[in-house]
């Protein structure tokens, strides 16, 4: 069976993206940031938080989002991917797997009492490529205008490539903002990462090349640039912190208008609180359907009817509060 994925990336390289191929990723690969706190907020019948979801409750949820078949890639840890392929979880369904190949110490931010984020980012992959259950998977760089520490990612992200090649599995490149403070605002953070991005890719030959990017939305002007510059390079935008559900919905609206064809969201999705039903708004907002604000509305007329009890008044739900969005509205 092929997947939705697959028909689409291959649409969107032959320059015939249209309505619909938007592609969607859903990240459930937090599990790798840290430990008990990454599988989210367990809810009761009322849909209130009642405490951190086990893993088996994770994985339900990752069943029921898969039986659903509205996302386009399901991200895990190759631990989730192999208990779920061994289940046949994605055996009747078009949603293609993934799983993150490496966890630079950046990501390990829900580490309790960790301090991985105070100091620059230092490559590191667990994971076994030969082993892994999926043909798909991520790997993340993170640079911080340091020669010795970005030198250091790349020279992982290369032996990495090596390795890949011996396989046949592909991958996608997720580019992280600096973990270190640069004091640049994020105007030029997007400046400086969109260079960093080309600066990188310079080195590859097209066997090399990740199938697709996935970077911090940076804001317009950043994304519109990149996007632009190349048209093989396919551009994703990933999710970032949980926001408002307008955040959310409005993200994925500036996404796909400027040039995005790639939106992989964790903690906006597992936050949320009915899934599926966010999942559904997101798609619709992707293909053009409906606006952010509508989709907000849309989504918490979603809730009473299942008899959910909404995390934020409407009010607050409806407001845009991510910097790099303003600009786009």
């Amino acid at each position: 069976m092929t997947s939705r994925y697959e028909e689409k990336i291959a649409r969107i390289r032959a320059g015939q993206y249209a309505k619909g191929d938007f592609i969607i990723a859903d990240a459930k690969d937090a599990d790798m940031s840290g430990g008990v706190n990454t599988a989210g907020r367990r809810r009761d019948g009322a849909g209130k938080p009642v405490g951190v979801r086990t893993r088996a409750e994770f994985l339900a949820e990752i069943r029921g989002l898969i039986d659903q078949d509205v996302v386009d890639i399901m991200l895990l840890s190759a631990s989730n991917v192999e208990r779920l392929q061994e289940e046949g979880a994605f055996a009747k369904s078009r949603v293609y797997p993934a799983f993150r190949a490496n966890d630079t110490t950046d990501v390990w931010g829900n580490v309790r009492h960790g301090t991985y984020r105070q100091v620059p980012s230092i490559p590191y992959r667990g994971a076994d490529l030969a082993r892994a259950r999926a043909n798909l998977c991520l790997y993340s760089v993170t640079f911080n205008n340091d020669a010795a520490a970005d030198v250091a990612s790349l020279e992982a992200y290369r032996a990495f490539r090596r390795e890949i090649q011996q396989t046949d599995k592909k991958h996608f490149l997720e580019i992280f903002n600096p973990n270190m403070p640069l004091g640049l605002g994020f105007a030029e953070t997007g400046q400086y990462v969109n260079d960093c991005i080309l600066r990188t890719l310079a080195s590859l030959t097209r066997a090399e090349r990740p199938e697709f990017l996935k970077l911090v939305y940076n804001g317009p002007a950043a994304l519109e640039e990149l996007a632009g510059h190349d048209p093989s390079v396919v551009v994703g935008v990933l999710g970032g912190s949980g926001g408002t559900h307008r955040d959310t919905f409005e993200l994925v609206r500036q996404a796909e208008k400027y040039g995005a064809r790639v939106a992989l969201f964790g903690r906006k999705i597992n936050g949320a609180e009915h899934q599926p039903s966010f999942i559904t708004w997101m798609r619709r907002v992707a293909d053009g359907d409906v606006g952010s604000e509508e989709a907000v509305r849309g989504y918490r007329s979603d809730l009473q009817t299942l008899g959910l009890t909404p995390d934020r008044s409407a009010e607050d739900d409806l407001a845009v509060t991510e910097e790099p969005l303003k600009p786009g509205l």
